[in-house]
């Protein structure tokens, strides 16, 4: 089982959680690559699962300089790909998420879970929650 996990994080509070999802990918035994946003490419489509995060930005929208572009120019590729939704926020109540997983599900793509959100920075729960995301994308 291949992951790709691909994510933006301004505040570090996102790219924590990412590693949260690959500790619990590899520890169901995938094989994870973690990559920010910059360094992926189209080549994640290749992956058995893609895990997807970005914080909540301006009104409740994904991160616009780098992360909508990627996550746009990928979008075609997801139909039939078993996707995760993970993020942070700081203010308003999760809408970017709710509004995101419908985005994804109208592609096509199969969603693992509903999106993991942590309010700022990710206490244990949240934590605990991206390790079972990683876990959920490796037995699927």
């Amino acid at each position: 089982m291949k992951i790709s996990i691909i994510y933006w994080s301004g505040t570090g509070n996102t790219e924590a959680m990412a590693n949260a999802v690959a500790d619990g990918a590899k520890a169901a035994g995938a094989e994870v690559a973690l990559l920010p946003v910059s360094a992926a490419d189209e080549g994640v489509l290749k992956s058995d699962a893609v895990l997807f995060g970005c914080p909540a930005m301006g009104a409740e929208q994904l991160e616009e300089s780098e992360f909508e572009p990627f996550f746009t120019s990928i979008e075609d590729g997801l139909t039939g790909k078993k996707v995760g939704l993970f993020g942070s926020y700081d203010w308003g109540d999760g809408e970017w998420m709710r509004t995101w997983q419908e985005r994804v599900q109208s592609d096509g793509a199969v969603m693992l879970a509903d999106g993991v959100i942590a309010n700022n920075a990710p206490d244990d729960q949240a934590l605990a929650a991206c390790r079972e995301l990683g876990e959920k994308a490796a037995q699927s």
